[in-house]
């Protein structure tokens, strides 16, 4: 990624990808998302990889808003303001295969002769909530997938643009999560700031707070399978996220 000019003097982002159809993506949901709230493609070639952003200015992130109440307020004004219907014969993926690697975990360790390192009974449970989440999706919109602290920032004296979509289609509960996992103990304890951000985001935003924390719990053991399949071994964080999440269901 690299900062520029344009001709006319204003500030753009150049950014450039071996992962082409990873940045073909992020540009296809930046573009769907024109007049929503995020950053506007001013021109990108598929085929070299490449493509010319808006750069936000001045370009302050969202973390830098110390108040946990008032930047979660911040984000649910992004928020409502971004999704869409999934476009019609969209090339993203589904929140199935988003969370595929589970199943793969699933599958490497079917054998009981293979000592399996997740705790069992959470690897059911998220299974259990995944698969009741899919089946009663009542609406699949096109998510950013990554909408965090980090990639809302400052565009102006007081509008706020998002940045780095990845592009999923699914539920639009999905797409809180990323932001609950970030700065998670500003403001108190993992879980009290987990549970005071659900409240203000579920009542600012009509969603419902059991399937918020249902994904968290989905989320959490995939982290932890993400996690297992790149050879690292503190997969305990992700049971940890899962667990906060759970306990917010009762």
């Amino acid at each position: 990624m690299i900062r520029a000019k344009r001709s006319n003097g204003k500030p753009a982002v150049l950014k450039s990808s071996f992962l082409k159809d990873e940045l073909a993506r992020e540009v296809s949901v930046l573009r769907a998302y024109e007049g929503r709230g995020a950053i506007h493609v001013l021109d990108a070639d598929e085929e070299w990889g490449v493509a010319l952003l808006e750069c936000a200015n001045p370009g302050t992130p969202l973390s830098s808003i110390e108040d946990d109440a008032r930047a979660t307020g911040l984000f649910c004004d992004v928020f409502r303001r971004l999704h869409l219907p999934a476009p019609t014969g969209c090339r993203y993926p589904s929140m199935r295969q988003h969370f595929a690697a589970i199943e793969r975990y699933r599958e490497r360790f079917d054998d009981e002769s293979i000592a399996a390192p997740l705790p069992k009974n959470w690897v059911a449970y998220a299974e259990e909530c995944l698969a009741y989440l899919l089946s009663t999706t009542s609406e699949n919109l096109l998510l950013h997938g990554d909408l965090h602290h980090e990639n809302i920032l400052l565009h102006g004296e007081d509008e706020w643009a998002v940045i780095d979509p990845k592009g999923v289609v699914g539920d639009i509960h999905f797409d809180t999560i990323q932001y609950l996992l970030n700065y998670e103990d500003r403001g108190g304890d993992c879980e009290q700031v987990l549970r005071g951000r659900i409240t203000i985001i579920a009542d600012r935003l009509g969603l419902d707070p059991r399937r918020i924390a249902m994904w968290g719990v989905a989320r959490g053991v995939l982290e932890a399978c993400w996690t297992i399949e790149d050879g690292g071994t503190d997969w305990y964080r992700g049971i940890q996220v899962t667990e906060r999440f759970a306990n917010c269901l009762h």
